[in-house]
């Protein structure tokens, strides 16, 4: 019996070391099953809302410097101006701001991509000390479809964003040999700072389905929406490949929510893909209250990536108690009154104006730092203080 344990115990060693020296000789399985532990997927509601529960209540708004009318000009190296930035971002943490939605461009990449991450590094620096942290965008589908590296252009008097580009442009888009450099740029920005603490997320790409309105829609091309919805789900994944410890998202801007049969592909794969659910809303405060409860249904944390047009009734009076209420984060669009004009309304591609509006559109700071409306950047002071309190 001794001589028979004896046996399969010398047997069993053999197993064991024979099953071990297999994984040895078989290092690319071995690192395959690694990377297969470590695939980054789209995140729970449970690793989402613990990710947000660590979060303050975000405030804050859609950035560029005043100085640029474009993400080219505020990011490209003659033009890029970290003085004027630290400047603005200050004026942001006294209103008690703590995130700035940034845009990036695929173009600034295919120039000089350690350039650009060294500005993106530099820009991240000032907003950390002024206590705000960065969601970057990396496409865009609004405005000017032909963007072009180099001098941007002056601003048309009185027009809303003349010089804002989109990301691809529409040569880019309609070009699939360009996809894999589009791709390079998605993995390696992401890469470069996918554990940087100072970034909040990923805004993948901003209105993929915005076929420009009256400003570009003579020159879009009819096909735009079929060629991102390939292109944005592509985007989604080669980012999440990069294993980011931030969020992805793209936000819904347009369209009924209300239901899963209502919706558009687009808007499907959106909020599928999304690690938290982001929107827009330019609509009366009833309007974003009856959106942010149908969004609710996802269980996922809420961020309002824009809103704030005051002739719409999109106000910061009427929207950041609700947004309290439920616990919304919220960006609005346009910081201080420069090159992107957003003070004038949309409408300004069609109507003329000769002189800056009684309202602002847009846009909660002049030039020089003071508020357009005291009562606005009062009413921010004291909700973002009374939120941090609690945090």
């Amino acid at each position: 019996m001794k001589k028979v344990k004896l046996c399969l115990t010398f047997m069993l060693a053999g197993l064991v070391l024979l099953s071990c020296n297999n994984k040895k000789s078989n290092p690319e399985e071995n690192k395959a099953e690694t990377a297969s532990v470590e695939k980054r997927e789209i995140w729970t509601k449970e690793q989402a809302n613990d990710w947000y529960a660590k979060q303050p209540w975000l405030v804050g708004a859609n950035y560029s410097p005043s100085t640029a009318i474009n993400q080219l000009e505020m990011w490209q190296e003659d033009t890029f101006d970290p003085k004027r930035i630290d400047q603005e971002l200050g004026w942001a943490e006294g209103l008690g701001m703590n995130v700035m939605r940034v845009y990036l461009h695929d173009l600034l990449h295919e120039q000089d991509p350690e350039g650009l991450y060294k500005r993106m590094d530099t820009f991240l620096g000032i907003a950390d000390k002024h206590h705000i942290k960065t969601l970057f965008v990396l496409f865009d589908s609004c405005w000017d479809p032909f963007p072009a590296l180099g001098k941007q252009r002056a601003p048309k008097p009185h027009t809303h964003n003349s010089g804002w580009v989109q990301s691809p442009g529409q040569k880019v888009l309609q070009d699939k040999t360009q996809y894999p450099r589009l791709e390079k740029y998605v993995k390696e920005t992401v890469a470069k700072f996918k554990d940087d603490n100072r970034i909040l997320g990923w805004d993948v790409w901003n209105e993929p389905d915005n076929m420009t309105g009256p400003s570009y829609e003579k020159v879009e091309i009819k096909n735009k929406v079929d060629l991102i919805l390939p292109l944005l789900k592509d985007v989604f994944v080669w980012a999440r490949e990069s294993n980011p410890s931030q969020p992805l998202t793209s936000g819904v801007w347009v369209g009924d929510w209300s239901d899963e049969a209502k919706m558009k592909p687009m808007h499907k794969m959106q909020i599928e893909q999304s690690d938290i659910v982001s929107f827009h809303n330019y609509d009366k405060p009833q309007d974003f209250e009856r959106v942010v409860k149908q969004l609710q249904r996802y269980g996922k944390p809420l961020i309002c990536t824009e809103y704030m047009a005051r002739p719409n009734g999109s106000t910061f009076e009427g929207f950041l108690p609700l947004a309290r209420k439920y616990n919304v984060g919220m960006i609005n669009w346009g910081f201080v009154d420069g090159k992107t004009q957003t003070k004038y309304a949309w409408d300004s591609w069609t109507k003329t104006y000769t002189a800056e509006p009684k309202l602002w559109f847009h846009d909660v700071l002049h030039t020089d730092g003071t508020p357009y409306i005291k009562a606005e950047t009062d009413l921010i002071k004291k909700m973002t203080s009374e939120a941090n309190k609690k945090n």
